[in-house]
């Protein structure tokens, strides 16, 4: 199974390419900054955080998890 699949890191590259700051994802997302930094680092994030994020950085990570799954299980046939 592949396991480079992090969705933190997609997420900390999306900001990042938006430009946008740390704090500035907080706000929006209404949580502390620190907390931002332990988002980056997990490798799968829960449904709702990752929909307040998806919806504050208007890209859908929901279809990168798809598009990902789709493989693992395309890997599995």
């Amino acid at each position: 199974m592949n396991t480079n699949f992090h969705m933190g890191k997609l997420i900390r590259a999306e900001l990042d390419r938006q430009e946008h700051t740390v704090a500035w994802l907080a706000r929006k997302i209404q949580c502390e900054r620190t907390n931002c930094y332990y988002i980056f680092e997990r490798q799968f994030v829960d449904v709702d955080l990752l929909k307040r994020i998806s919806i504050a950085l208007k890209h859908n990570f929901f279809r990168e998890m798809a598009d990902y799954y789709d493989g693992v299980i395309m890997d599995l046939t």
